[in-house]
C-alpha cells in the first residue's frame, strides 16, 4: 500500500546536466533506484492544483508563511477516468512538510473537489484523509486553476527508507483544459537542462551526502513549481495588458 502520511522536510536544489550528471554517479553508490526507474529511465507525474478564484493559497504561499497550505490531485502517467490517483491537502509549518493523502478513482476526486461531498467509503480510501479534505473543501471555494507535471527520476538510500531524493526536470505547465486524462502536455517552465534535486528526509542528512554536496559546491535554493509558474503568469505581457 502506497504511503499517505508524510511528516518530513523537503530542500531543493537546482543542478545543471554536468551537476546532475555527477550526482547521479554518488546516487549509484549509495541508494537505489525507485522500481519504476528501471535504467535511470524517468516517469511522469502530473498533477492538478486548485485554488481560489483569486489565487489565495498560491498567492499566500508565496509569502513565505510560517504555515501554508494547498490542494492538488495528483497521477502517474496519463490516468483515464476509473484510474487510480491521489488527492492530497501539502502543509508546510516551519520548514516541516506534512502530507496526507488519499487513493480515489479520477472520477471519484474530481466529484469529490467540485461537489465537496465526500464520496461513498471503499477500501482503498482513507477515511481520516478524506475527512480532512472535505473540511479544507468547506474553508475555500476551490477550482482547479492549473496542470503541473514532471518527469521524475527516484532514489532511496539503501537501509534507509526515511531518505528520499529526487530528481525532476521537463518541468510543464497549461492553465487551459486543467484535466488530468487530456494529456501531458505544457509550456517548459525551465530550461530543459535544469533538474530540481529534492532531499526529502525526517533526520539529519547522511554523511556521504554533505560531502558530495560540499564536493561540488551545490547550494540549497526556495523553488515552488506551483509559485514559479505563478508568478511568471502573472508578469506575462498579456496578464500585464489586463493590469
Amino acid at each position: 500500500m502506497a504511503i499517505e502520511v508524510f511528516n518530513r522536510y523537503e530542500h531543493k536544489y537546482m543542478l545543471d546536466r554536468k551537476t546532475y550528471e555527477k550526482v547521479i554517479e554518488v546516487m549509484d553508490q549509495h541508494m537505489e533506484l525507485d522500481s519504476h526507474n528501471e535504467n535511470h529511465k524517468p516517469y511522469t507525474i502530473a498533477n492538478i492544483y486548485y485554488d481560489t478564484a483569486d489565487d489565495h493559497l498560491i498567492r499566500a504561499s508565496l509569502q513565505k508563511p510560517k504555515y501554508k497550505e494547498k490542494l492538488r490531485l495528483r497521477a502517474y502517467g496519463v490516468p483515464k477516468k476509473d484510474s487510480k490517483v491521489f488527492l492530497e491537502i501539502k502543509k508546510k509549518y516551519n520548514g516541516i512538510v506534512n502530507k496526507r493523502r488519499t487513493t480515489l478513482t479520477l472520477k471519484e476526486a474530481y466529484e469529490f473537489a467540485s461537489s465537496g461531498k465526500k464520496p461513498n467509503l471503499k477500501e482503498y480510501m482513507n477515511a481520516q484523509v478524506l475527512e480532512e479534505i472535505n473540511y479544507f473543501l468547506k474553508v475555500y471555494d476551490l477550482t482547479p486553476k492549473l496542470y503541473l507535471a514532471y518527469d521524475r527520476i527516484a532514489y532511496f538510500e539503501k537501509g534507509n527508507p526515511d531518505l528520499r531524493i529526487s530528481f525532476d526536470t521537463n518541468i510543464r505547465s497549461r492553465r487551459y483544459d486543467v484535466r488530468l486524462e487530456a494529456g501531458d502536455y505544457g509550456e517548459l517552465l525551465l530550461d530543459g537542462d535544469v533538474y530540481l534535486m529534492e532531499v526529502k528526509t525526517s533526520l539529519a542528512k547522511p554523511l556521504w551526502l554533505v560531502h558530495m554536496m560540499t564536493d561540488l559546491d551545490i547550494k540549497r535554493t526556495s523553488f515552488s513549481k506551483y509559485g514559479t509558474e505563478f508568478k511568471e503568469m502573472v508578469n506575462s505581457p498579456q496578464m500585464k495588458s489586463f493590469a
